[in-house]
Parts: structure tokens; C-alpha cells; sequence
């Protein structure tokens, strides 16, 4: 990845607290690659830490706790204080297992995001897998029916281009009206192979990201449209570039302006791009929406109205249990890393219990056992289930602004939480 280092766009001065945690991040980059995940911050910090010594993981895990005992005195805005504070607890974690203090792994996740993610009953995954059943009945194995059906929906890599480009637009419009946008934010989309991930958002400063849509596996149409709505609009992109015009350029809060992976700001941003898809894509159109892809991607499927209609209706039908199966990639991950069960032990969990085909259990624990995404795998259900919860305490009709917020504040998990317990504590 090529980082953005401020262009000749003009780039607020950092105050000391800020200036201090990007350089503790850049430094603590070249130890974890791709823990910056993106940098659009003044030029001459990147510099400077490219030209100087290598600092050892202790120095930093140190230099993290200094800077922690700094903000409670030098940062008078709670919400910013609180969230510097739990960002900087991470990263004195990652420094501390670098440096030989490594916490067990629930403990280590837990310091990463301020949240600590429940081990799921498979009870669930079975009531959600029996469902599934029911609206794919058949003999076959579960998950071979599953990837039966799921192989009527794939749009070729041929015609995914023009596919996206309608989606992406589409969903600019709906993002448009209910939240508005950035002056200057733009994207562009390609299609990548080669990655443990479905889709990235690479955002480069300038109200600008580069969206990835990795090909390795088959790309289905509701699968799409999640993912573009995820990393686009109202996800990643439309976050990054609202953060860095309010926080960044409208407030000088320039800890914004570099994206630090396997920390708590992570935990809110993928739940946030999750939640965003039914904004994108709202219940009430998504049966007309799915027959659309159908068409546009010349899917057979998509020839016969009447045939059109059901898959969509029972694509929809099959999205809940689907996501509730989603989280035991959260259990696959404990049991690995936390319990030692062995490669193959989770390789056949996942496809057991989770109903994955052996392909795809094998990709997911690709991600799983991956040195930066081992602790990540958590993020997208566990985020998710705790921002709907927020969300939903609100009307209908008042969720839009209160998803709005998630773009434009420096919000923490435990804010989150704290926002919660009058309604569930």
C-alpha cells in the first residue's frame, strides 16, 4: 500500500498530543506492517520516522504509556481524551507482545479494541443453519445445497465493472440525501485476486479512497452489493472522508489523520460499514434491486420474472440466519488461538458447523491465521451487533441522523456502551 502523506493538499499543523501518537503509530508500523492503514497527515512526520533508528517495541510500548498518563492532563474534550486513550491502549498492547509481555489471546484482543467478544453457542449456528435448511430444502448436504444455490447468483468477472459502477452510483445518491457528502470526495473501484479479504477500502486523504474487490472467490450478487455498500457509500469511504473534513481539517485533530488497524476505532468503522448496507440498500427495495443485478449481469436467473422474484425473496429471506452463521468466525478464531486446537480442527468446525464449503472454510481461515487479521476476525459481527443495538433505540425515522453521528464523531466502544445502559442496564 502507498500511503498518502498530505500531497500538496495544505495539512493543519498536529498540536503535541497528536503529533506524538502519529509518530508512536508510524514507528510501531514498521514493526507490525499494515498496522497504518492509511496516512494523510503532515509529510514530514512519515519522514522523519522513514530516516531515523528503529525504535525496539519496549521503547514504544513505554513511549504508548507516557503518552496515555499525557492526554488525562493535556486534553480537555472528553470524547477525544476517551478515545486517544483506548487507541493508545492498543497500541502499547501490540508493542507489549512485540516486546516479549504478550497477554493470552481474548485478553490481547480485548486491549486491541476495548471490547472484549463473546465465544458464541453453536446452538445458535444450528438454529440458523435448520433455517436455512428449511428455505433450501433438499437431501444434499447443507452446505453443498447452500453452494448450489449460492452458484445461481454468481455475476462473471467480465461483467462485475459495470455492475459495481451502478451500485457505487446508486448508492452515492442514497448516501447523498439521507447523510450528505464531503466536498471533493471521490472514488474509484478495481478488481483485485490474491487477498484474504473480500473487499478494501484504501483511503488516501483528499476526500479520496481506492476500493479493491478481490476476485479469488466467486462474487454473488447480494454479496455485492454488501460489499460495495461497505466500502463505499455509507461505509469506509463516506466515513474516512467526513472524519478527515470535520475532525481532521474543521477541528485540527490531526490523531485522525492516520488509520491504525487492530484498534477500537476499527470496532466502530466495520460495524458502521456493515449497519450502512440496509441504509444503501433498505428492505423495501432490495427484491427489486437483486432482480435488477440478475438482469444487468446477464445471470439466468434473472430471464424469468416470476424466477427472478423468488430467488430475491428467498435470497432476502435467507440474509438473517446467514449473518447470524457469519459470527462463528469469532468461535473459529477463539478456538485456535485461545484453546490450540490445530488447523484442521477449525478447517472442519467451519465446515461442520459453520456450513462452509471446504473452499471457502479455507479462505476464512486463511484470514483467521493471518499475523495482522487474527486478532481483526472479531470487528465485523461483534461491531455490528453493537452499533444495531444502539441504533435501534432510536425511531425509524430518526436513524438516519443517528447513523449520521457514526461519521462525523470520535466515538469509542465504551461510548457506545455507556449510550446503551440507560435503555439496557
Amino acid at each position: 500500500m502507498t500511503l498518502a502523506v498530505g500531497g500538496t493538499r495544505a495539512v493543519p499543523e498536529p498540536d503535541s498530543i497528536a503529533r506524538d501518537y502519529i509518530l508512536l503509530a508510524l514507528r510501531l508500523d514498521q514493526h507490525i506492517p499494515g498496522l497504518v492503514d492509511g496516512y494523510f497527515g503532515p509529510a514530514d512526520l512519515k519522514a522523519r520516522v522513514d530516516m531515523e533508528q528503529l525504535r525496539s517495541p519496549a521503547f514504544l510500548r513505554d513511549d504508548a504509556a507516557m503518552l496515555r498518563a499525557r492526554i488525562a492532563e493535556d486534553v480537555p474534550e472528553v470524547n477525544r481524551r476517551d478515545w486517544l486513550d483506548v487507541q493508545l491502549t492498543a497500541l502499547e498492547t501490540q508493542a507489549a507482545a512485540l516486546a516479549g509481555d504478550a497477554l493470552p489471546y481474548l485478553d490481547h484482543v480485548d486491549g486491541c479494541f476495548a471490547f472484549r467478544p463473546p465465544r458464541r453457542d453453536d446452538a445458535g449456528f444450528e438454529l440458523a443453519a435448520a433455517r436455512i435448511g428449511d428455505l433450501l430444502p433438499g437431501d444434499a448436504p447443507l452446505a453443498d445445497r447452500l453452494a448450489a444455490w449460492d452458484a445461481r447468483f454468481v455475476i462473471p468477472v467480465d461483467r462485475l465493472p459495470p455492475v459495481v459502477d451502478g451500485l457505487v452510483e446508486r448508492f452515492r445518491a442514497r448516501a447523498t440525501g439521507l447523510f450528505g457528502l464531503p466536498v471533493g470526495e471521490d472514488l474509484r473501484v478495481s478488481l483485485v485476486t490474491g487477498q484474504p479479504w473480500s473487499g478494501y477500502n484504501w483511503f488516501d486523504g483528499g476526500r479520496r479512497s481506492r476500493v479493491d474487490i478481490n476476485t479469488d472467490l466467486p462474487v454473488r450478487a447480494a454479496d455485492l452489493i454488501h460489499t460495495v455498500a461497505h466500502e463505499t457509500y455509507p461505509g469506509h469511504h463516506l466515513e474516512h472522508a467526513w472524519k478527515e473534513a470535520d475532525l481532521v481539517d474543521g477541528r485540527g485533530r490531526m490523531e485522525a489523520s492516520v488509520l491504525l488497524i487492530n484498534t477500537p476505532e476499527c470496532l466502530i468503522s466495520e460495524g458502521l460499514a456493515d449497519l450502512g448496507v440496509g441504509f444503501a440498500a433498505p428492505d423495501d427495495e432490495s427484491e427489486e434491486l437483486l432482480m435488477e443485478l440478475y438482469e444487468r449481469a446477464g445471470l439466468e436467473v434473472g430471464r424469468d420474472v416470476a424466477v427472478a422474484r423468488d430467488a430475491a425473496q428467498r435470497t432476502m429471506a435467507l440474509a438473517a440466519p446467514r449473518l447470524t452463521m457469519s459470527a462463528i468466525r469469532g468461535n473459529a478464531a477463539i478456538l485456535r488461538h485461545a484453546d490450540g486446537r490445530s488447523h484442521d480442527e477449525v478447517l472442519e468446525y467451519l465446515v461442520d458447523v459453520g456450513r462452509f464449503t471446504p473452499t471457502v472454510a479455507a479462505k476464512r481461515l486463511e484470514f483467521i491465521e493471518h499475523p495482522l487479521w487474527r486478532t481483526y476476525v472479531f470487528v465485523y459481527a461483534e461491531g455490528e451487533a453493537l452499533l444495531r443495538r444502539w441504533l435501534d433505540l432510536v425511531p425509524e425515522a430518526e436513524r438516519p441522523a443517528r447513523f449520521g453521528r457514526l461519521l462525523h464523531e470520535q466515538f469509542t466502544p465504551g461510548a457506545i456502551l455507556d449510550e446503551l445502559t440507560p435503555a439496557f442496564g
